[in-house]
């Protein structure tokens, strides 16, 4: 019988070249906030892969791994791979990107319009680890963070790396990575480029969605004395794509990969973003340090097919100063961003400045955590005909966290925290370009009860939040399209909960499952007479689960098998949750195969292999395929 069920989980398989028996697991360390914690004294709820996990995913971007691996939800935007939408905590699969703040070596991702962020400009191979702090995150990562922070950190080692995949529909990608880390000097290169052949069809001559990328960065940093640390990184992404429209719901159970009848049936685009960063560290003793950090990027989007372009420019800066003792961090600092958008016909400017102070406190089993934010948000519309419009925010955010250790295996945490969004510039108008008018941030208290059980074996963790909102930012859409305009919820709720088991059965299986469920409410909301009091907020699934199961059958081989379910919800503009179509339930099986050795590494991975149809439901009849036919990948890996 164990014989069989071997074989049976061979013939599914996935990923890892971890030696079973080599295989533990513990705490890790929270490093990309400046006050650095592990998972088990955490006054939050966290999540952490590391540059193993991963690498053995053989995703094709970042979106791939947090939609497999992680409890984010990540759905290409109106059919869109590159600028996905993303959704954690219940803040739906319309709008929830805006309420989750990603770093990318503390540089913000986040935009000043409705375009979600550029996860396609950072490459998995560059990636050294990812940390989802959850609910939380506000006195650092500032406007934005409702649902939480996602920080990714780049690799900085000695690393050289070269990989190279293909797979179905013209897929073919080739990749590299070169460190070099020494006492003075660390240096990294990475670059990637990619291209896809297209899964849809956007005209009747056969063309389809096609699409091409490359990305190139560098990260440098410099130690002329002990006490001085100088930095410089540059990033550069170039995006070439065509993607298809929405089809009804006849057309999409016919054939989801046929032309859509849409007035534009394909959008190109091309996108390109240009980034310099440059900082500084000093360390006056092992306690005392100053950081600076500072960035410009220059961004611009293409959308040839309807002559529309915008250009870019982000401004950004960070300057901290950190006390560290055994018991004792402190960390105080300021930050800003100036973001401007050019279109031609006006100019809309974003600027943010903040300072923040944030403290933990450890003294035997108890950990205190508390720190706030004071962050002004200045808005300008600045048309070329006509007179110019401003508006000022003052926001304010607060965290209060406790841990107590009940043993060496076992924590308790609560944290309570008080956070914000001020509107991006896109509210301020409605569907042609007039000027909508300025409405209010959104603010939100989130209430946090967590349990973590980390062994050698065992990775367990379990946390309930409730999120209490006032003004939550929407788009109210009149389906006689008069009245449509961008508004606000006056109160709505949300709660649920959160649950990670990593668990290592025996020398050849291990098992991690990651499983949400979240409700999220509307209270009170009347908008041009319609009441949504009470109804759901559309674009949110209840039941959100990914497992893994990983078979090593020795110390070179690993064959994996990966679950994804979501169940239904509301579709994206059904804040009267009365439309007759609903979001359908999401589902993928993957399976994956990897040999390795201590130089180089095959792997072979399918997608979908029941060939299940998914799509993005907008409204009744707007449909957005994805993922809905079985794909594969095959490559190699060689490392030095």
């Amino acid at each position: 019988m164990q014989k069989k069920l071997k074989l049976s989980l061979l013939a599914a398989a996935l990923l890892s070249q971890l030696n079973a028996q080599e295989l533990t697991l513990e705490p890790l360390e929270v490093t990309s906030t400046s006050i650095a914690t592990d998972e088990l004294h955490a006054t939050e709820a966290v999540e952490i892969y590391t540059q193993k996990d991963i690498e053995e995913a053989h995703v094709q971007n970042l979106y791939d791994f947090l939609n497999q691996e992680t409890s984010v939800i990540a759905m290409p935007s109106y059919g869109n791979p590159f600028t996905q939408k993303l959704d954690m905590h219940g803040y739906g699969i319309g709008d929830g990107y805006q309420n989750i703040v990603i770093k990318v070596n503390g540089r913000k991702l986040n935009n000043i319009d409705m375009v979600p962020q550029l996860l396609s400009s950072i490459s998995p191979n560059q990636v050294a680890r990812i940390e989802i702090i959850k609910s939380s995150g506000i006195v650092e990562g500032g406007d934005g963070a409702n649902a939480g922070v996602i920080n990714i950190i780049t690799k900085e080692s000695n690393e050289k790396q070269i990989g190279f995949y293909a797979g179905t529909y013209n897929t073919v990608d080739g990749n590299f990575y070169a460190g070099h880390t020494d006492d003075k000097l660390s240096l990294s290169v990475s670059g990637e480029a990619q291209k896809n052949g297209g899964t849809r069809y956007i005209d009747n001559n056969g063309n389809k969605d096609e699409n091409k990328f490359s990305n190139f960065s560098f990260d440098l940093s410099y130690t002329p004395i002990d006490a001085l640390e100088l930095r410089l990184n540059g990033l550069t992404s170039n995006i070439d794509m065509w993607y298809a429209a929405s089809l009804t719901e006849a057309q999409y159970n016919e054939d989801p990969t046929q032309k859509s009848n849409a007035w534009f049936s394909g959008v190109h685009q091309t996108y390109t973003s240009d980034v310099i960063g440059t900082g500084a560290s000093y360390y006056f003793n092992n306690e005392l340090s100053v950081n600076a950090d500072f960035s410009h990027e220059y961004k611009t989007s293409d959308y040839i097919t309807y002559s529309y372009k915008a250009q870019y420019i982000y401004n950004s800066y960070n300057i901290n100063a950190k006390y560290v003792t055994n018991n004792l961090k402190i960390t105080v600092g300021m930050d800003g961003f100036n973001g401007d958008r050019e279109t031609g016909s006006n100019t809309t400017t974003k600027d943010n400045i903040a300072g923040y102070i944030s403290a933990e406190y450890r003294v035997a089993n108890s950990t205190f955590k508390a720190g706030y934010r004071y962050e002004r948000v200045s808005y300008e519309y600045a048309p070329t005909m006509g007179t110019s419009l401003t508006q000022d925010d003052s926001l304010d955010g607060i965290e209060l966290g406790y841990n107590f250790t009940l043993d060496k295996e076992q924590s308790i945490f609560v944290n309570y925290t008080k956070s914000y969004q001020a509107p991006d510039i896109d509210r301020f108008f409605n569907w042609g370009g007039t000027f909508n008018n300025f409405i209010n941030p959104m603010k939100a208290n989130n209430y946090t009860l967590g349990y973590n059980y980390i062994t050698k074996r065992n990775k367990l963790k379990v946390s309930f939040y409730y999120i209490d909102l006032k003004d939550e930012i929407y788009y109210y859409s009149d389906p006689t399209y008069v009245a449509s305009k961008n508004t606000n919820i006056d109160k709505s709720h949300k709660y649920g909960l959160d649950f990670y088991d990593k668990f290592i059965i025996n020398q050849e299986f291990n098992i991690a499952l990651n499983y949400n469920y979240v409700m999220a409410k509307i209270d009170t909301e009347i908008e041009n007479g319609q009441d949504y009091s009470g109804k759901e907020l559309p674009g949110v699934s209840n039941h959100n689960v990914k497992a893994v199961l990983n078979y090593l059958p020795n110390q070179h081989t690993t064959l994996s098998l990966t679950e994804i379910y979501r169940s239904e919800a509301y579709a994206a503009n059904d804040f009267a949750n009365d439309f007759y179509q609903k979001q359908a339930a999401y589902t993928s099986t993957d399976i994956s195969i990897t040999y390795a050795q201590k130089s180089w590494e095959v792997f072979a991975k399918v997608n979908n292999i029941f060939n299940q149809k998914n799509g993005l439901w907008i409204k009744d009849d707007k449909i957005y395929p994805v993922n809905f036919t079985t794909t594969a990948i095959a490559g190699i890996n060689l490392k030095y």
